[in-house]
């Protein structure tokens, strides 16, 4: 996944490495015990997924994904590819609030 990245996941990337967004660092594709997240701040404790059509056939899965990594101290924030591609001021301004917040 790392060599091939969705457009989405390739698009976001760019506008989140090299601490672009507020000075927070972004890992791609970090392992969070036996899951892999699209993008992960760990001095926020936040991952970030870019989620394709195939999620909506994925409910169940996702749920017990977003469930082991807000107990391993994580706060998931989901975006759609479209959001990603289209929509992605907003999307940075989402992580944004949530980075800076108090």
């Amino acid at each position: 996944m790392r060599r091939r990245p969705t457009e989405a996941e390739h698009w976001l990337w760019y506008r989140l490495r090299n601490r672009q967004l507020a000075g927070f660092k972004f890992r791609r594709q970090h392992r969070v015990g036996p899951y892999i997240c699209d993008f992960a701040c760990l001095e926020a404790n936040l991952v970030v997924e870019v989620d394709g059509s195939q999620h909506g056939d994925q409910v169940d899965y996702d749920r017990r994904r977003d469930a082991y990594l807000f107990e391993s101290g994580f706060r998931v924030l989901r975006f759609t590819n479209v959001e990603a591609l289209h929509q992605t001021d907003d999307v940075l301004a989402t992580l944004h609030a949530f980075l800076t917040k108090p």
